[in-house]
């Protein structure tokens, strides 16, 4: 069975920005090993003659016709934005926020 160690945990934690308490370092370090060991026993499986694909399902792009129409005017836009200013959307501002 493949084994994540702590540290591995920590690195791919650190990468996703996630703050782990040790029992959850714990636990996903487990289940990383097990999904490991699964991956694993996929390789072994013979793939020989099969082609690649994406999905098993036939899937197909369903496009209607493209319709220009009349567009919505600024003022109708705007109708129900909870804040508005000199015909813009009012937003809060998130840029500088740390998350």
């Amino acid at each position: 069975m493949a084994r994540i160690s702590q540290h591995e945990v920590e690195h791919v934690a650190d990468l996703a920005r996630l703050e782990l308490t040790e029992p959850e370092k714990t636990l996903f370090g487990e289940q990383l090993s097990q999904i490991l060991t699964f991956v694993e026993q996929l390789q072994e499986v013979s793939t020989e003659g099969v082609p690649p694909t994406a999905s098993v399902v036939k899937q197909e792009s369903v496009l209607r016709e493209d319709i220009p129409r009349e567009g919505l005017s600024q003022e109708q836009a705007l109708r129900n934005a909870p804040e508005a200013h000199d015909g813009f959307f009012v937003v809060p501002k998130i840029l500088g926020k740390k998350s």
